[in-house]
């Protein structure tokens, strides 16, 4: 990936220690992963990175990259490239690897659905060549430039998400990308306390055009109601081709039929001029919806669409967005579905629509369990309080937060399962509820702690034979 002269001099740095003149491996800014013969970057975050270069180097890095100002705290002769500020060295190098990649290169944002859409389209364009993609949920401004410089140079495609809760904070990742393609799922009321009103978060999802290259694509979300703000903000960046998805008449990638099915759906599709079908491996109308941007990149990217299309029966769930895990309950098995990476009302509704799409055994109920959404400021309580007729088609709803109790009290009094003011609270009132045949949802934001939740559920209720649900 890298050789130490070639990093040095992507950063303008110096080396310094015993250096072996090798291949470097990789690119870590965690010493707890790094691999041996990886590039440490010891950047600040929640702690300083150089309180754990010197570990990194035991472990087996290549090279340190660390501060100048820092020399003085670190070992003399460990492998070290010194540079004036690290996390503008790791920006440096993500430009570097772009700039030498000859491969086509898509970008991802949006409100909700970057990181499955991106999976999908490191399956489909890998189906066709060698593809790089972003780690995770790695779109800010650390993720975006550690994703770019671990870009093989000879890579065919590079996939890239980019994320934001502020405005000002795509463009510069987009200038550091440099797509050739840049997709915008959809545009929603996500992170709404910063901003003024979903236009202006429109607006801040636009800033992805601000890199893309000359004769680069748009593709847009035909059936969402921004999508003429977010063409003209194309338009404006000088983009000429700008291509909508969806189920409009209008747009070039567009849904003509499609059976949803608990564990994936069957879909019938015209891309850019070609009728495809295919078969995707996550259920859900929402994920149907972006396979349809997934095949309109691909095939804009110079990708072949029937190996695209193919590809994307394999989409299995990334951690907490649709994992499906088996509970060993009083009287038999019950299903539990984890979307409790993140949450808002968009995506709580489609979680909640593929809740009421699963099927139960028996005498099995499907429950939902819901913590709070958050970063939606003064209309938090009216945007949960909103969710009643989605989550009333569920047998039982069990909620934590104090915002979910909106919800709570708008629902029918047969809906209601427990509210409880924090996930630890409410995780003993479900657990002695669940029963075999069961089907569960559960979801919220972050910091609504409902990851815990799942882990806690799983550690009470093990498989013994540690099977698990398929999906």
């Amino acid at each position: 990936m890298w050789t130490p002269a070639e990093l040095a001099q992507a950063t303008g740095g110096t080396l310094r220690g015993v250096v072996v003149d090798a291949p470097i491996g990789g690119v870590s800014i965690d010493s707890r992963t790094l691999k041996i013969g990886d590039a440490f970057f010891a950047i600040t975050g929640d702690r300083d990175g150089h309180d754990f270069a010197a570990g990194a180097a035991a472990r087996g890095a290549a090279l340190c990259v660390v501060a100048r100002a820092k020399l003085d705290t670190l070992p003399a002769d460990m492998p070290a490239l010194i540079v004036e500020d690290v996390l503008r060295a790791l920006e440096d190098a993500g430009r570097a690897a772009r700039a030498r990649c000859g491969g086509r290169i898509v970008a991802v944002t949006g409100s909700v659905g970057k990181t499955t859409t991106k999976e999908a389209l490191l399956l489909a364009l890998g189906a066709d060549g060698l593809t790089h993609a972003s780690a995770a949920s790695y779109n800010n401004h650390w993720g975006v430039p550690l994703s770019l410089a671990r870009l093989p140079a000879d890579a065919a495609y590079g996939v890239f998400e980019l994320g934001m809760n502020h405005a000002d904070e795509i463009a510069p990742l987009s200038s550091m990308v440099r797509p050739h393609v840049a997709v915008i799922t959809t545009v929603e009321p996500v992170h709404i306390a910063q901003f003024p009103n979903v236009e202006a978060i429109a607006d801040a999802k636009a800033e992805i055009f601000a890199g893309v290259e000359p004769g680069g694509a748009a593709v847009l979300n035909r059936d969402n109601p921004h999508f003429e703000r977010l063409a003209a903000a194309a338009r404006a960046a000088g983009i000429d081709t700008i291509i909508g998805f969806g189920q409009s008449v209008a747009a070039q990638a567009r849904l003509l039929s499609v059976a949803l099915q608990p564990n994936g759906s069957t879909a019938l599709a015209e891309i850019l001029g070609e009728t495809v079908s295919f078969k995707i491996g996550l259920p859900g109308r929402h994920i149907v919806q972006n396979a349809l941007a997934v095949l309109a990149a691909a095939k804009l990217a110079g990708a072949d669409l029937c190996l695209a299309a193919l590809a994307l029966a394999s989409l299995g769930p990334p951690p907490g967005r649709g994992v499906r895990t088996a509970l060993a309950v009083k009287g038999g098995m019950a299903l539990m579905i984890d979307e409790s990476y993140n949450a808002n009302p968009a995506s709580m509704r489609a979680a909640l629509a593929v809740l009421a799409g699963t099927p139960v055994e028996g005498r099995g109920r499907r429950i939902a369990v819901l913590g709070d959404m958050l970063e939606l400021g003064a209309m938090g309580e009216d945007l949960h309080r909103g969710l009643a007729p989605e989550a009333g088609r569920a047998d039982l709803v069990f909620s934590a937060g104090p915002l979910m109790r909106a919800l709570h009290e708008a629902l029918p009094e047969n809906r209601r399962g427990a509210w409880a003011p924090n996930a630890a609270t409410l995780l003993p009132l479900l657990a002695d509820r669940l029963r075999g045949g069961d089907v569960l949802v559960v979801k919220g934001s972050n910091g609504s702690r409902m990851g815990p939740l799942v882990r806690a559920l799983a550690e009470r209720f093990p498989v013994k034979d540690d099977a698990s649900a398929e999906g």
